[in-house]
């Protein structure tokens, strides 16, 4: 595989990193596209096949694992799998596009694992896992239990920040957003204002 750069955003759920992401995305002189990631999960209201994730049964997801199909992937609660297909990033990467993923904490380090030299993977840090939890429980999309889940989940996802090429402090969404902005645009050599006006 070799094409354009990845651009990895890592965090625990409720950090902003979707958000983040979506803004990115936006900005067309940074030329980025979305990796739709796998998923044996149930979609969630009007999500769409191909559009928000690739979905498969149980079955599907563990024979493309054992096709050596992906990129990275993971079991991140038993028998909710997600993963990134490689068949994703060429695609995109046939298309002339920087590669941009929102990405789990394990995920993106193994793709960072991977590809050493096209990755700069970038770590948001919440306020505080108390913020997280509010943010968690605003959402209203998730039992009390789930969310207990990813809130544990995210003490241990934390310690994993040094381990990125940088962290975005999202205590501010407008500052972590033109942080982000001019971080990727220096990594793919893209001309941006350094100030939005």
């Amino acid at each position: 595989m070799e094409g354009g750069k990845l651009i990895i955003f890592s965090a625990p759920s409720g950090s902003g990193k979707t958000t983040i992401v979506r803004y990115l995305l936006e900005q067309p002189e940074l030329n980025l596209a979305f990796s739709v990631s796998a998923t044996s999960r149930p979609r969630r209201g009007k999500e769409k096949n191909g559009e928000h994730y690739y979905f498969m049964t149980v079955s599907e997801f563990k024979k493309h694992i054992k096709n050596d199909d992906f990129l990275e992937w993971e079991e991140v609660y038993r028998d909710n799998f997600y993963g990134t297909l490689k068949t994703e990033v060429e695609r995109l990467w046939a298309e002339g596009k920087n590669v941009i993923f929102d990405i789990d904490v394990v995920g993106g380090l193994r793709i960072k694992k991977k590809y050493p030299n096209e990755t700069l993977a970038v770590f948001v840090k919440p306020p505080s896992v108390d913020e997280l939890k509010i943010r968690l429980k605003k959402r209203s999309t998730e039992s009390d239990d789930k969310i207990n889940m990813r809130i544990a989940k995210a003490s241990v996802e934390l310690a994993t920040a040094p381990q990125f090429d940088k962290v975005i402090k999202n205590y501010d969404l407008d500052s972590a957003l033109l942080e982000a902005k001019n971080l990727v645009a220096e990594y793919v050599g893209a001309k941006t204002s350094k100030t939005e006006g």
